[in-house]
């Protein structure tokens, strides 16, 4: 019997382990970088070892440190987790050759899968459905295709073509994708399959023979090739369902498959299956399974079991639906910029109504999965993926109903994230009416606006003002009875400037003698039509600039330094602030917008010349693609940039020459270094 498992990974799945071994009476032991030290899952460990440095290649990656840290801790067995070393088939045997339980499949199963080249041969000859496959880049003579790491998975290493002179390029950029992600970059290309379905079933194995199909689960909604949306049972006829059951437990038996799997499928609009992968690990979206499953599933218990050596039990083995479920995979990152990784200080993550934390749910709501909390530091160094929210219900609207309700209210302070757009997402009509693909981000360009319209942003900053100013007064060493912003000359308003997402927003406003708002105004973010400078109350104008369009009338109801509450047109609505140093995070009815309080007399910068490129996030340049002096066209590569696991592009912004490239191959950057200068070409009439 498993006594001391040591889990090597991180974050959420180390937690989610860590919550079954609790319930089993099974020690837990941590792994951690030096960036991990202060991470919930290493507090949550009976025991923690330090693995000393922070890139994965010198931490979660190293076999020989993470045996080591079993052995000094008294580990009887290690689980992978999913990520890092989950799918090594030299890792697995290592733990198994130090005379540890292995919890995970055999590694010659991991082997024979671990190469998507390998596997295509072999589960094809068990009757598994394939899409056209080649190696070489000169034996393909029809477009669109999809080039693909042949040892990864997640996305990495996964670019789509369409034209036969972007294939170079883009074999290149995978590979080094690939190799940076995964130590190999072999890749191969397979046919491209318009308005796919991505599709994968659960399979289980035990060490006796038995491989079982523990239901579908719909992975359609991606970015980057990586899913962010995921359901079960998925809605799919009941002959195509059988058939990818059918196909998953052929491949399964076909590499005497023991523990938990997932093999994905490409389910096309015609209802063709076609074989894509097969994970030898447990899935990021294996919560919508359990939680889905009569009576309720424990995959890592069901792990932890058939490492052990027992069998499945009855109820494993012949399983059946109930309800449905869907999950979001919460990321740092701005979808607005091209799904740029974010990093930063989270200030506050905070989720209403949670029913559950990484077990199962007893009844209709909510489950979270997260590896973070307050104050957590999301660096350069992992993935993304902050949390996963979950919701089950009786049926699929009122899953996605629930779970975009709670996305909407939760309150995500410090970074930037997709919750924006998931909430869009649950709550698209294409989406309600399942029709869904893997291209369905790519058609719906609506989901990427914020939740808070632009015209309603002055609000929001309307709110921050009034709570700094009640702040103050709370704080006051001298007539603190007196209204916020009283003085004898009543012509002359408060004024604050924050910097949103769209720019620089002016507040200006004066409160009358009882602590009434007696007037307001705000330069809004943008310079367009519909959000033009705003006023309430009186002759419409602020400060000499007129108002247009007349807005709402608003009347302040309260202000406190957490909490202000306005009514806009006779109908109240409550703003939540939190304020952290010039921070201000501000909730409302409709979502939250980020506001940085300016100083008033700002400090003098350096100007940057003029074309100047800067790095968004910190990382590293990995490759250089053009030289100082070259001429560029507007939307050409001039460097990769590699932070989070991804790679960035950096293109050039207009026609030009090239003036500076500051940073060679190999640089380390943080964010606002100068990446390249481009100088405009000059018209030559």
């Amino acid at each position: 019997m498993i006594t001391r498992l040591l889990v090597a990974n991180r974050g959420e799945i180390a937690r989610r382990i860590f919550a079954t071994c609790r319930a089993l009476g099974v020690e837990t032991v941590a792994v951690h970088s030096d960036a991990d030290t202060d991470a919930p899952f290493v507090a949550e460990a009976d025991q923690a070892v330090r693995l000393p440095g922070n890139a994965p290649a010198e931490t979660y990656l190293r076999v020989d440190l993470i045996l080591d840290a079993a052995r000094r801790s008294g580990a009887d067995a290690v689980h992978p987790g999913y990520g890092f070393l989950a799918e090594n088939a030299e890792f697995a045997a290592a733990v198994a050759d130090a005379g540890l339980t292995w919890v995970g499949p055999p590694a010659k199963a991991i082997a024979a899968m671990g190469d998507k080249m390998t596997a295509k041969a072999l589960l094809a000859d068990a009757g598994v459905p394939m899409l056209p496959t080649w190696s070489e880049p000169d034996q393909i003579t029809d477009f669109p295709v999809l080039v693909k790491a042949a040892a990864g998975g997640g996305g990495r290493g996964m670019r789509i073509v369409r034209e036969a002179a972007d294939l170079a390029e883009a074999i290149a950029s995978a590979r080094r994708e690939a190799e940076a992600a995964f130590g190999d970059g072999t890749v191969f290309i397979e046919r491209y399959v318009e308005r796919g379905r991505h599709v994968e079933v659960q399979i289980f194995g035990d060490s006796r023979g038995a491989v079982v199909a523990l239901g579908v689960r719909e992975c359609s909604i991606q970015r980057r090739h990586q899913k962010i949306v995921e359901e079960a049972p998925g809605l799919l006829p009941p002959e195509v369902r059988e058939r990818l059951h059918e196909a998953a437990v052929a491949a399964g038996r076909a590499v005497d498959y023991v523990g938990a799997g997932t093999v994905e499928f490409l389910l096309a609009p015609d209802g063709a299956i076609h074989f894509l992968e097969m994970n030898t690990r447990l899935q990021v979206e294996h919560p919508v399974t359990e939680l889905t499953a009569v009576g309720g599933l424990d995959l890592v218990r069901l792990q932890l079991l058939v490492a052990d050596g027992a069998p499945l039990p009855e109820h494993a083995r012949h399983p059946s639906a109930r309800g449905y479920a869907i999950e979001v995979r919460l990321c740092a990152e701005d979808p607005t910029k091209g799904f740029r990784p974010a990093t930063g200080v989270l200030r506050r993550f905070a989720v209403p109504g949670i029913d559950r934390e990484f077990g199962n749910l007893q009844r209709a709501g909510l489950r979270l999965d997260s590896g973070v909390e307050d104050g957590a530091v999301v660096g350069v160094h992992y993935d993304s993926m902050l949390a996963k929210l979950i919701a089950w219900a009786p049926t699929r609207a009122e899953a996605a109903r629930t779970l975009a309700g709670a996305l909407a209210r939760a309150e995500l302070h410090g970074v930037p994230t997709n919750r924006d757009l998931l909430v869009r997402v649950l709550r698209s009509p294409d989406f309600a009416a399942a029709e869904i693909d893997t291209g369905f981000l790519d058609r719906h360009p609506e989901v990427f606006a914020p939740l808070v319209p632009v015209d309603r942003v002055p609000l929001f900053a309307l709110a921050a003002a009034l709570s700094s100013a009640a702040a103050r007064r709370a704080t006051a060493p001298v007539l603190a009875g007196l209204p916020s912003g009283w003085r004898n000359v009543p012509a002359f308003p408060q004024v604050a400037s924050y910097a949103a997402a769209g720019g620089e927003v002016e507040v200006r406003y004066r409160l009358d003698r009882t602590g009434g708002l007696a007037e307001w105004s705000v330069r809004p973010p943008a310079d367009d039509p519909a959000t033009r400078p705003v006023a309430s109350r009186d002759d419409g104008s602020a400060a000499g600039r007129p108002a247009s369009p007349p807005p709402d009338p608003v009347t302040l109801v309260s202000a406190a330094p957490d909490r202000v509450v306005l009514e806009v047109a006779g109908v109240r609505q409550p703003f939540r602030v939190h304020r952290v140093g010039s921070e201000f995070f501000v909730d409302g009815p409709d979502g939250s917008v980020s506001l940085t309080e300016l100083p008033r007399f700002p400090e003098p910068t350096a100007e940057l010349a003029a074309g100047s490129l800067l790095a968004p996030l910190p990382g590293t340049v990995t490759r250089v693609h053009v030289e100082a002096g070259q001429r560029v066209a507007a939307g050409d590569l001039l460097l990769t940039l590699e932070a989070m696991k991804l790679e960035h592009p950096v293109l050039a912004p207009i026609d030009g020459v090239v003036a500076e490239l500051p940073v060679p191959a190999g640089g380390q950057v943080d964010t606002g270094a100068v990446l390249a200068v481009v100088n405009p070409q000059e018209d030559p009439r």
